[in-house]
């Protein structure tokens, strides 16, 4: 509660104040590392097969000496191509995997890495360790031989969205070994959608602008999304978003350049492949007969 000094301007209690202080202190002592958007779990809540999927464990190791953790989920019949999934920033793939589950069935092996901190994966999490981690599954993943012979596809929710656009960007002719790069629900830049969360709460609101400036602008997702191009690139974003406002789908969709398509949803935030018409749309996207005409006609928009 707050208590009043003799102006009756409020003040803030010594628990509060110690509070803010702590608060304050944590974001300065993010140096701009942008540590704050990752926030990982290490409990493993469902693996692949307790849903009827075959699977490898994958085990990969950094320059530093951490250990990566990953599933490659088999495609079920015959294999079409593969789709490196790179989920957001809680949790681990263990409950990510809910959003690409569905895809073996179409004849597409899944590779869904957990980057440091996450999961079985050691380490801590930091925007530059991730995009390292990455680079480290995308070269595993390319070096196997049905990579060569079949499509691979990027997918990316939210902040492994946001990773997946700076990532793309940096590798050099990326459209000759990946044929479309997904982007769903992700956020233009690192303080904007930090400042947008902070003015919300009307005790952090006068906070937005001093804590926002300590995160790094240097991977803003808006920066590096022309690059991506000509690989074809799909951005996916909800009208009913309420974690990452639409406009940050849009505004990205404005700065991409050709080839692009955009597909307006309505669904909650990384809900998109809940929804079987979305399913299809990003079927039809990848090049499959089993997208329907509705799908067809959506991403011509």
């Amino acid at each position: 509660m707050f208590t009043s000094n003799r102006t009756g301007l409020p003040t803030l209690t010594a628990w509060q104040l110690l509070g803010w202080l702590g608060f304050v202190i944590l974001f300065a002592n993010l140096g701009g590392c942008g540590h704050l958007f990752f926030l990982p779990s290490k409990e493993e809540v469902l693996t692949p097969d307790q849903i009827g999927l075959t699977y490898e464990d994958i085990t990969l190791s950094t320059p530093d000496g951490h250990s990566l953790h990953g599933w490659l989920v088999h495609a079920q019949g015959e294999l079409r191509g593969s789709v490196y999934f790179l989920h957001g920033n809680a949790e681990n793939i263990s409950t990510h995997i809910a959003s690409v589950m569905w895809l073996p069935a179409y004849g597409y092996q899944v590779f869904l890495l957990d980057y440091r901190g996450y999961g079985r994966s050691t380490g801590s999490p930091g925007i530059a360790e991730a995009l390292e981690d990455i680079e480290i599954g995308y070269r595993w993943l390319l070096a196997r031989p049905e990579s060569r012979e079949k499509p691979v596809f990027l997918l990316g929710q939210s902040l492994g969205a946001a990773l997946t656009v700076v990532f793309s960007a940096q590798v050099p002719n990326l459209h000759e070994r990946v044929e479309g790069v997904i982007l769903d629900a992700t956020f233009t830049r690192y303080q904007g959608i930090a400042r947008e969360k902070l003015s919300k709460f009307w005790l952090t609101w006068l906070f937005q602008y001093p804590l926002s400036w300590v995160l790094p602008g240097s991977y803003d997702p808006i920066d590096h999304i022309a690059k991506i191009s000509p690989t074809p690139l799909l951005i996916i974003h909800s009208k009913q978003d309420e974690i990452i406002p639409y406009h940050h789908g849009k505004e990205l969709f404005a700065a991409a350049r050709s080839p692009k398509l955009f597909l307006p949803t309505h669904t909650r935030h990384i809900g998109t492949f809940n929804i079987s018409e979305h399913r299809d749309d990003l079927l039809h996207f990848m090049g499959e007969p089993h997208a329907s005409a509705e799908a067809t006609e959506i991403l011509r928009h």
